[in-house]
């Protein structure tokens, strides 16, 4: 995210006041994951211990899906976003799976 926007859970910003609602904003991220992946997860899982590569495929979809949503406000006009929600689906069966993040909040004007 290149810009200074303000991208917050919250329904309000320390600081400043929120002087207009320009609307509701959403980002995606939806991404694919492979077989040599999925088998390497699968096998961390019954192992035990932590999947650096999911954690690493779920911080990119994340971020991912925040830009989106940062971008959609700025055409709108918005110096913030507020009560941004994030949430995370496996799609797919079990041959063909995909991770999609999906971002959503409300773009607003500050001062």
């Amino acid at each position: 995210m290149a810009s200074d926007m303000i991208i917050t859970t919250t329904p309000t910003i320390e600081g400043y006041a929120i002087v207009g609602y320009l609307g509701i904003v959403s980002g995606e991220a939806i991404m694919g994951t492979n077989f040599i992946k999925d088998f390497f997860g699968s096998v961390r899982d019954v192992v035990g211990g932590r999947s650096a590569t999911y954690e690493r495929d779920f911080a990119s979809a994340k971020e991912d899906a925040l830009a989106e949503l940062e971008k959609r406000a700025l055409k709108l006009g918005a110096d913030a976003v507020v009560g941004v929600d994030l949430d995370y689906q496996v799609l797919g069966g079990d041959e063909k799976m995909m991770l999609m993040v999906a971002a959503n909040g409300t773009a607003v004007k500050i001062r």
